[in-house]
Parts: structure tokens; C-alpha cells; sequence
């Protein structure tokens, strides 16, 4: 009988400390993520020197799902610090495009309607700027992006594991900012390089009865027939970003094929997905920009 208990002590503290590593294996490998994904962008010089940045390339606007049409444009991305501004212009005949503006604390999001009122997309980045306000649109485009200066943004990873993306391994890691939210934030690497080639934000709006909730103050309570009804009412909303080619410019290595999608799913079962398929002709590294870039309106 002792020696079965003994046996039983050993086999618990055994699985104990496999657990444990287990644990600690998983909190280190999001370092080395993190580690290799900066290598892999440049070397901590080139990556300090790079203080501001300009992008420039031509622009592609489509309508993939909910209606059909492309119109050519052009981009452009600057960024300084946590100070950013994306611009994305089309000639269409009411709509003509998208800019979005950071200052390093507030987020504005243009309407670019002939009477002024924003897309579906722009409103929804409005409303949830999460992606604007910490830097994540544009990944390593942007001097903006979260993962080059961890520490002052504060943002939390957590590693994923390896898994099957679109047919391609992956290295998959979350990412949530110190202020709680409830987008899903999940970054995609290439196992083998570790360049960023991923951003995949989740989130939705449930229509119906809010209340107290541990998730928030205005999150649908849980359970019941009345939360069953306003779960079915719920409007879901994607944003995919995609990064390929990459290509070295000033010791840095950077994608030069962007590719933004927004998926507006509405309640009625209505689905709307437009594209922006960005291709960069032109980066410049630590150029000297006016502050009316970043002046929000």
C-alpha cells in the first residue's frame, strides 16, 4: 500500500513538473518569436535608426463579396514613433478611399463620402480603433507596430503554437494591449524566417438585451432564451491583413505586397468584404516629416 502511494507521489510530481515545463516552454517561446521576429526584420541599429518612415505604392480597391468592381489608386503610410497615417486613394465617383490618422494618443478616421460620411469600414475603425491606437494596421510597415517596442506599449503575447494557416505552417501568437478589449488580435510568422505575414482581428456586436457581465458593462449577458435571440442578431466584423515579397531597403526587410480585407457579416445575412491590394514602389527611412501629417482635425 506504501509503496503504491509512493508510486502514485512520484507519478503526480512528475506530471507536475512536465507541467510546469510545459508552461515555461510555452512563455519562452513566445520570446523567441518575438526575438526572431525582430532579427529578422534587421538588426537592432538598423531598426533604431529608422525613427520615421514614408511608403509609398499603388493601390487596388475591389469589392470581393457583396457586390463586384476594382479601381486602381494609390497609397501612401507615414510613420513616426507611435504616430502614424494611412492613406488610401481611389477617383470614384462618390468614394474616394480611406485615411486613417494616429498621433500617438488619439485615432481619427476620415470620411471620405462626398458628404462626408465614412465607409462601413471606416466607421467600424471608429468606433473599434484598437487596431489604429496601438499601432497594429500596416504591421512592420510602420514604425507603429507594437512588437518593435513591446515594453512601452505594454501589449501582451501569448503563443498559439504552430498550426496550418491557408496551407502554409504558421507560428501563431496573440496579441491583447494593456487595456482590455474584446477584438481578437492574432499575428501569423513564418516558421522558417519569422517575418510577420498575418494580422487576423475578430470581434462582433451583439444586437438585443446588455446588462452586467464580467466581460463588460455592456456585453449581452450570458445564457437564456433572450441572449440566444440576440446572439443570432449579431453583426460580425473581420479585418485581414496579409504581407508578401519582402525586400531589404536600408538594412531593414520589408514586405512590399500589402493586402487589407474588411468582412462586414450584418444580421440579416448580408455579407460584405472589400480589398485593398497595396504594392509598395518607394520606402524611406528616417526622413524628416512635417507634424501636420499626425494633426488630428
Amino acid at each position: 500500500m506504501f509503496s503504491d502511494y509512493k508510486h502514485l507521489t512520484s507519478r503526480v510530481a512528475m506530471l507536475l513538473l512536465l507541467t510546469g515545463s510545459a508552461l515555461a516552454g510555452n512563455d519562452l517561446r513566445v520570446e523567441e518569436v518575438l526575438h526572431h521576429h525582430l532579427d529578422s526584420v534587421g538588426t537592432p541599429a538598423a531598426r533604431s535608426a529608422a525613427k520615421s518612415r514614408v511608403v509609398e505604392g499603388t493601390a487596388a480597391y475591389k469589392i470581393l463579396v457583396g457586390g463586384s468592381g476594382r479601381i486602381d489608386g494609390k497609397s501612401v503610410l507615414v510613420s513616426e514613433g507611435h504616430k502614424f497615417q494611412l492613406l488610401l486613394k481611389i477617383n470614384a465617383l462618390k468614394y474616394h478611399g480611406e485615411k486613417f490618422l494616429c498621433d500617438g494618443d488619439k485615432t481619427f478616421v476620415e470620411g471620405t463620402y462626398d458628404d462626408h460620411s465614412r465607409s462601413e469600414f471606416g466607421e467600424f475603425l471608429r468606433s473599434e480603433d484598437l487596431p489604429l491606437s496601438e499601432g497594429l494596421i500596416g504591421g512592420t510597415l510602420s514604425t507603429t507596430w507594437p512588437l518593435f517596442d513591446l515594453d512601452a506599449r505594454k501589449g501582451t503575447l501569448k503563443y498559439l503554437g504552430r498550426k496550418k494557416v491557408e496551407g502554409n505552417e504558421r507560428e501563431v501568437v496573440s496579441y491583447r494591449p494593456k487595456k482590455g478589449t474584446d477584438m481578437d488580435v492574432t499575428l501569423y510568422f513564418d516558421p522558417q524566417t519569422f517575418r510577420h505575414v498575418m494580422t487576423v482581428y475578430k470581434t462582433s456586436v451583439h444586437a438585443g438585451i446588455v446588462g452586467t457581465n464580467p466581460e463588460g458593462p455592456t456585453s449581452p449577458i450570458p445564457g437564456g432564451a433572450e441572449t440566444a435571440s440576440a446572439r443570432q442578431q449579431q453583426t460580425r466584423y473581420k479585418i485581414e491583413e496579409r504581407f508578401s515579397d519582402f525586400k531589404e531597403n536600408d538594412g531593414l526587410t520589408l514586405p512590399s505586397r500589402y493586402d487589407l480585407r474588411f468582412t462586414e457579416e450584418l444580421a440579416n445575412g448580408f455579407t460584405k468584404t472589400v480589398e485593398w491590394d497595396v504594392t509598395t514602389t518607394r520606402v524611406l527611412n528616417g526622413v524628416t516629416l512635417d507634424p501636420r501629417n499626425f494633426r488630428i482635425p
